[in-house]
């Protein structure tokens, strides 16, 4: 059968042949045991729902077997057999070519060189699915394929429900991740309902189809990496930055490093996937021993090189061995998959990575004490450093709440706040979101890097014309990411679909969308998919991180995600997308999130253009109302270029009256 066969087959009426477990792939570890034995029954009733009958008595002892091995159902049987990449859009079958560039995307959100898990359909944190099982995956596919501009496809945590009737204006997609009753969102409840096979936790952008491989955090690293040595006043050059993790997300770290110009020293357990960065470029070199670090780091530091280190091993000792050697550590962060902690995100020190994973599955009570114990250890370490002027830093992974929860020493004096900002509080927040500069991402439908090469021409092009006159608050936005797209191509940041990243705010997003989709017109390019990430000014409610920077007692609200997705879903979006869960785990943000398909259409350009303008001034609003003072500047200039957008801004009290 050819690709396109395979795609509008959907699930076979013959089922394909067993599938044998490939160890060369990196694969999720096995869940916990967390089901009843009714419960277990169940679980394999709802996998044996998307099969015919006369199928049941060849797939359940197989699906059991999974179970009991991996604490899911993949149903790896159902894995297709061609190679699994974001094609160019013309060899997607299909009625649409928005649903075309949907399939595209699910395709490079599960390519083996951009997923962490690509046999479990797991993009990026441990945990972050595009689909539950293969059976899923498959029929979403081959509804795709057979949609019309009149239907729009509706996805429940991976399984999709069906083709409904719609409209041409209506999204082709809507997608919800997670969205379960409040009182029933503690982790558990995720390993349950995900074991059962009813609910899962897609992250955003894994789950959203929108994910373009760490590239995607590379650029908000870079980011942040460059202002926190402004903030400590210091060049990045000959400057030392420490963190862990080199997972989906987190294996950005030390390219961003590169970009920013310091010494880069990320630590990371898992042997298979600090070997698969090194392979792809992302670090420099690989070090093995602690003893060998020492010398490497001091002799890096002392030659000012632009060079980045993954350790492999745990970052505990990285950070302990620094201290003892005075080795001054100028930034400090975590992004291990902490919003994850007791399945794969945060690996205890003093266990090789396989025994900690034995641990994991088999007591998984030790495991989180000896998680908790490392955690207490981190968090002593990195005060010894912070008291000798190191600046550290929460990367949004949820490390200060659960060192929190586990007794660590990390609460401020008044036993409220953290003693460490996170890094939207003290940078992103103050210095991009309450602008309205965020992730503005798209991606060349017609997968030819000529294509990219163009767009990244378009968008300099019009950020440059834009900073001629941009007010003097926003010209260092401006000015770092025109050097970032500067640097895109010889950076070498694509991983998978041809696709880039930048800052921008409404303006920048919307002229350059516009300037797109005009190239599309003339011939010179071909469809383009815009998106965005989550972490951004407007799409996501999380208190610990996009929204840490609210101080009127309203980051634990979710209204501005929700009003986000709906708002994008009638302003031209061609699917949405809204989750519980996120980079600080399940029941602590909701993530909305877009795409949107530009064809050079007069209809395209007016949809991007009510659509961006809405998707970044919503959360504007949201910050100005919270009386930050960037915002309050942001939306007052919004509404002089537009004179239908009217905002409540907020009237200011004299703190000597209160």
């Amino acid at each position: 059968m050819t690709f396109q066969e395979q795609i509008l087959e959907g699930i076979p009426a013959v089922l394909p042949n067993s599938k044998p477990y490939e160890p060369s792939i990196n694969h999720a570890p096995k869940r916990k045991e967390i089901l009843s034995e009714e419960e277990k029954k169940l679980a394999l009733k709802n996998a044996l729902r998307y099969f015919e009958p006369e199928q049941h008595t060849t797939l359940l002892p197989e699906f059991k077997a999974e179970l009991e091995t991996y604490g899911r159902i993949y149903m790896y049987r159902l894995r297709p057999d061609y190679k699994m990449y974001a094609r160019p859009i013309s060899e997607y079958p299909g009625k649409c070519e928005q649903a075309k560039a949907i399939m595209l995307m699910i395709q490079n959100n599960l390519d083996y060189a951009v997923a962490q898990h690509p046999h479990e359909l797991i993009t990026y944190g441990g945990n972050g699915a595009v689909f539950q099982n293969w059976a899923q995956y498959r029929l979403t596919m081959s509804y795709l394929a057979e949609m019309t501009e009149e239907q729009t496809l509706v996805m429940y945590s991976g399984h999709p429900m069906g083709l409904f009737p719609s409209q041409k204006e209506a999204p082709r997609v809507v997608v919800t991740n997670g969205m379960v009753i409040p009182n029933y969102s503690k982790p558990d409840d995720w390993e349950k309902m995900n074991a059962l096979g009813v609910s899962q936790y897609g992250q955003m952008t894994a789950g959203s189809y929108m994910y373009i491989g760490p590239q995607g955090i590379v650029h908000g690293t870079t980011i942040t990496v460059l202002n926190g040595f402004r903030k400590i006043k210091k060049s990045p050059t000959g400057g030392l930055f420490v963190t862990s993790g080199l997972g989906g997300m987190s294996g950005a770290q030390p390219k961003a490093g590169n970009i920013a110009g310091c010494v880069t020293v990320c630590a990371e357990v898992n042997p298979k996937i600090t070997h698969i960065r090194h392979s792809q470029g992302w670090i420099n070199e690989v070090i093995e021993n602690i003893e060998d670090l020492v010398p490497r780091v001091k002799k890096a530091l002392e030659n000012k090189e632009v060079v980045s280190i993954a350790y492999l091993g745990n970052a505990v000792d990285v950070w302990e061995r620094f201290d003892q050697e005075n080795l001054h550590i100028d930034l400090g962060s975590d992004q291990t998959s902490l919003h994850n902690p007791w399945a794969g995100g945060y690996y205890p020190t003093g266990f090789t990575f396989e025994e900690s994973n034995d641990l994991m599955a088999n007591n998984p009570e030790k495991f989180k004490e000896e998680v908790q114990k490392t955690l207490r250890r981190h968090a002593a370490a990195i005060n010894k450093h912070t008291a000798k002027g190191t600046y550290f830093f929460d990367y949004g992974n949820a490390f200060l709440l659960e060192a929190s929860r586990a007794g660590a020493d990390v609460m401020a004096p008044n036993g409220i706040d953290f003693r460490y900002p996170s890094y939207v509080q003290d940078i992103m927040g103050p210095m991009c979101f309450d602008y309205g500069f965020g992730p503005f991402r798209w991606v060349c439908a017609s997968g030819n890097p000529e294509d990219l090469a163009k767009t990244d021409k378009i968008a300099c092009d019009v950020l440059e014309e834009m900073m001629k006159n941009s007010p003097e608050e926003i010209q260092q936005q401006m000015a770092d990411n025109i050097q970032w797209i500067k640097g895109a191509q010889e950076n070498k940041l694509v991983v998978g679909s041809q696709a880039r990243i930048l800052y921008a705010d409404a303006e920048g997003r919307i002229k350059i969308a516009e300037a797109f989709n005009q190239a599309i017109a003339r011939g010179e390019i071909g469809y383009v998919v815009l998106g965005r990430d989550h972490h951004d000014v407007s799409g996501t409610d999380s208190p610990y991180r996009e929204t840490s920077n609210i101080y009127d007692g309203s980051r634990f609200t979710a209204d501005m995600a929700i009003q986000n997705v709906i708002g994008d879903s009638f302003r031209g979006a061609t699917w949405v997308s809204i989750h519980n869960g996120g980079g600080v785990g399940w029941g602590e943000v909701i993530n909305g999130g877009f795409g949107m398909v530009i064809d050079g259409s007069k209809e395209a350009s007016r949809r991007l253009e009510s659509m961006l303008f809405w998707d970044v001034n919503n959360g504007i609003s949201r910050r100005s109302w919270a009386r930050n003072e960037g915002a309050i500047f942001a939306i007052k200039r919004a509404m002089q270029t537009q004179p239908l957008l009217k905002v409540t801004i907020p009237t200011i009290v004299d703190e000597n009256m209160l």
